[in-house]
């Protein structure tokens, strides 16, 4: 089995945090672990703050409430400058450089910042950093298969925007090979 995650995600309604986590959460379900996820919004939505706390294990969790994570994924400066430093030691943080300028790195975590907005954009799949950041924690932690990811991802993405489906595929590989 991969390594147990407890990540949070985080960024400004309308980034697609919230969806971010549920792909990640689905794929724990495919893999039959223990999962939660949990989402947290301001109430103006779109352009408020959004977060979700994600769990996969393979022992039971005892809280859906992820106050310390092993992983963080920041698609935005107020989520990083948030949660940076409730990362535990050993931790991973995968940033969207392209919205996240200032970034620190924490003694015992590591941080990877890649540029996903601007990498969706130059690839014509603009809105799904989100998606690219996934696959950078992936690709850097490995908290499920590689088929559990792609099955969620095909999951997750409603039959009704099906024309969205190939696009996710190509920014999980344009996070992976970042």
């Amino acid at each position: 089995m991969a390594q147990e995650l407890s990540c949070v995600v985080a960024g400004f309604g309308g980034q697609g945090s919230l969806f971010a986590g549920k792909v990640i959460a689905t794929a724990g379900l495919i893999e039959d672990r223990e999962v939660s996820w949990m989402p947290s919004y301001g109430p103006e939505m779109r352009g408020g703050t959004a977060n979700c706390s994600v769990t996969l294990s393979d022992a039971p969790i005892g809280s859906p409430l992820v106050l310390a994570p092993n992983a963080l994924i920041a698609l935005n400066q107020p989520s990083f400058d948030k949660f940076i430093d409730t990362v535990v030691d050993g931790g991973t943080v995968v940033v969207d450089t392209a919205m996240v300028p200032q970034m620190s790195e924490p003694a015992g975590v590591t941080v990877i910042g890649i540029p996903a907005t601007k990498l969706c954009e130059e690839a014509g799949i603009k809105g799904l950093g989100n998606i690219v950041l996934i696959g950078k924690l992936w690709a850097e932690v490995g908290f499920c298969s590689r088929e559990a990811l792609d099955a969620a991802i095909a999951k997750c993405v409603p039959a009704k925007r099906s024309e969205k489906l190939e696009q996710n595929r190509r920014a999980i590989e344009l996070g992976i090979s970042a």
